[in-house]
């Protein structure tokens, strides 16, 4: 039996694929750029999906984030690779997501958590709506524990205290486009 390695796709300066890479070898003091995917999902009340990394997580052990991160794999759209990360790291169902929206389509960032690791991503922003009687049973290697929480109370928890939270998830909260996206989807119903 062999085990598939996880790639990650390497990117340059203007967004071009140019390799892969083993993500375990990845993330490191020097992490090159390469692109990932963060997601918002928001359940049929509308309210939004807020996790706790694992304190086994090699970065931001047991920070508060959005509700799931990931990188595509070579070849594969970022649609497939939410749905993917949603049955590896949420245990949903690969049809749990009804529609998957790209809001923040250019977005990058650079953070370095304290133990020196830096995350260095070209990563795009998506605002997913979970199916009707579809339920998050987080792995627990990838996330401590989660939240349902009405989006402009977590908006305020971000605005008020940015320490508790990753710093791409307070990053991509100042994003005006992407708060505006979560409260039409949470008006809407």
């Amino acid at each position: 039996m062999t085990t598939e390695v996880e790639l990650v796709v390497l990117a340059d300066s203007e967004g071009n694929a140019i390799g892969t890479a083993p993500k375990a070898t990845v993330h490191t003091k020097d992490t090159p750029l390469h692109f990932a995917f963060s997601t918002y999902i928001l359940n049929p009340r509308g309210e939004l999906l807020v996790t706790r990394r694992a304190l086994s997580k090699k970065t931001w052990p047991g920070v508060w984030t959005n509700s799931m991160c990931g990188h595509p794999g070579p070849d594969e759209t970022n649609a497939d690779a939410i749905r993917r990360r949603g049955v590896d790291e949420l245990g949903l169902e690969v049809d749990s997501f009804l529609d998957i929206q790209e809001v923040l389509p250019d977005y990058q960032y650079r953070a370095v958590d304290a133990s020196g690791i830096v995350e260095w991503e070209l990563c795009p922003v998506h605002l997913v709506r979970l199916a009707v009687g579809e339920f998050v049973e987080p792995l627990d290697d990838e996330v401590e524990e989660f939240e349902w929480a009405e989006p402009q109370k977590l908006f305020d928890a971000v605005d008020a205290t940015p320490f508790v939270f990753s710093p791409w998830m307070v990053d991509q909260l100042s994003a005006p486009e992407l708060r505006q996206a979560i409260l039409e989807a949470f008006d809407a119903e």
